[in-house]
């Protein structure tokens, strides 16, 4: 809708002045509504909802100021500019600070409410275009797009509820390329209070490292020789929201001490300047590095570490929740099928195999790129074996080997409790793998879930 299609309710006990202001307005191309007191103004806003109102201090059976509570319970969005006479200017003021737009004197100059009303509608036009530019950049970064029934995603979940929940400043994300980093952390963001502010990533190795550093702190003029301007870095930028640092693990080690700085006392100085800067972001930070090794060979500040990692987060690979394959696969399908305008379609049972049987490598990523392909050579047609890549359509064989001599564990002649043997197996895997349960579960054949049933079920966890 046109602002200048806006609908405004005027609300004044004087007869000459509700003509007056219908007439102006109406000359401007507003919808006009009016009212004389503040019961029916109530009424008016309650069953034709106004886009603003003009609201006098005084009317017969109310104070202005109750009148625009009232109002503001209803619509809160609702720009309401309050009208007043000489002497109650004071009371204008007031309403001002329970949320009154703005307020204008009587008599009423033209030119002023004409100014007035632009005002008024242009900020209540910029906060919607704000809310829908915020749910824009929130799409597809909710709890509900971290896709699984594995409990490795249910407690995932958990945990960014509990960050989003808290004054968290830092937060460390640890896993193999493909696994979801840089949607964990726009979800962490978005399912907070830090929403309304901006979310701003980088990637640490995407840069050169002599460009990082601005990017980050920003720069003042001359600081440099193309330098010719003042600019406001990432964390600057993103004052009350979140910073995400993507491969974290290669950034160099004077802007690790120089973000150690910032997280420790909340400051900041620009490339080239001489006045600290404050700036109250969260900091998520995301590595598929091993960043003990390397602390271990002095490439990682140890106290950086561990000031980041005040709520670590390590996402599994996919290998380690099989069961979250295929609910990914249908996920991107319906997705891609969206985007590209297609009729329903779903995938055969044998490419469904396939899928469920692949190791994944690159992980959920991998999974996204996949069905894209596959969605696009389907056309119409339901996604088959055919539409997948070689090595998951057509897996290489698993050699064939002699068979062992002999059976892998002998039964004594006295007969043996299978439940007993299971569970030395499970031990015996677990002591081999100094207790990591993934590759106990390789060890064993066995999914981790699987492992872990068993090793409640003997006691073993």
């Amino acid at each position: 809708m046109k602002d200048e299609a806006a609908r405004i309710l005027v609300v004044d006990d004087e007869r000459l002045i509700r003509w007056s202001l219908d007439q102006q307005l109406q000359r401007e191309g507003y919808g006009v509504r009016l009212a004389e007191t503040g019961a029916e103004a109530v009424q008016a806003a309650r069953t034709e909802p106004p886009d603003l109102v003009l609201l006098d201090m005084r009317l017969p059976d109310a104070d202005g100021v109750e009148i625009l509570e009232r109002l503001r319970a209803l619509d809160p969005e609702c720009p309401v500019i309050m009208i007043t006479a000489h002497g109650a200017v004071g009371s204008a003021v007031r309403a001002m600070k329970l949320g009154a737009q703005d307020y204008l004197v009587k008599p009423v100059d033209p030119d002023e409410l004409r100014l007035a009303i632009r005002k008024a509608l242009d900020a209540r036009s910029l906060r919607r275009q704000v809310t829908r530019l915020q749910a824009d950049a929130a799409q597809g970064s909710t709890l509900d797009d971290l896709i699984g029934v594995s409990r490795a995603v249910e407690n995932l979940r958990a945990t960014i509820r509990q960050i989003a929940g808290s004054d968290a400043t830092t937060v460390l994300l640890q896993g193999e390329s493909g696994t979801g980093k840089d949607l964990v952390a726009r979800v962490i963001h978005f399912a907070s209070a830090r929403a309304p502010a901006p979310f701003q990533a980088v990637s640490c190795v995407a840069l050169p490292e002599h460009l990082l550093e601005s990017e980050l702190f920003g720069y003042e003029k001359g600081a440099f020789t193309d330098a010719r301007g003042q600019k406001k870095g990432l964390f600057e930028q993103a004052d009350g929201g979140t910073v995400y640092l993507d491969e974290i693990g290669d950034m160099r080690p004077d802007l690790q001490a120089k973000l150690l700085r910032l997280i420790e006392e909340k400051t900041f100085r620009r490339v080239g300047g001489v006045r600290d800067l404050r700036a109250n972001v969260r900091i998520v930070a995301a590595t598929n590095r091993d960043l003990a090794a390397s602390i271990a060979d002095g490439t990682f500040r140890q106290d950086l570490y561990y000031r980041l990692k005040v709520f670590p987060i390590a996402l599994p690979s996919l290998r380690e929740r099989p069961e979250d394959i295929l609910p990914l696969a249908r996920h991107f399908l319906r997705r891609f099928l969206r985007e590209m305008r297609r009729e329903p379609v779903e995938i055969s049972p044998d490419a469904e195999a396939r899928l469920a049987a692949y190791t994944w490598p690159g992980n959920v990523r991998e999974v996204r790129n996949v069905i894209e392909r596959a969605v696009i050579l389907a056309g119409a047609l339901p996604l088959g074996v055919e539409h997948l890549p070689a090595e998951i359509a057509d897996p290489p064989a698993l050699p064939i080997r002699d068979a062992p001599p002999s059976a892998p564990v002998a039964i004594p002649a006295r007969g043996v409790r299978l439940g007993e043997v299971e569970r030395e197996l499970v031990q015996q895997a677990l002591t081999a793998t100094n207790g990591n349960q993934v590759r106990a579960a390789r060890l064993l054949g066995i999914s981790r879930d699987a492992l872990r049933t068993r090793m409640k079920k003997f006691g073993l966890l």
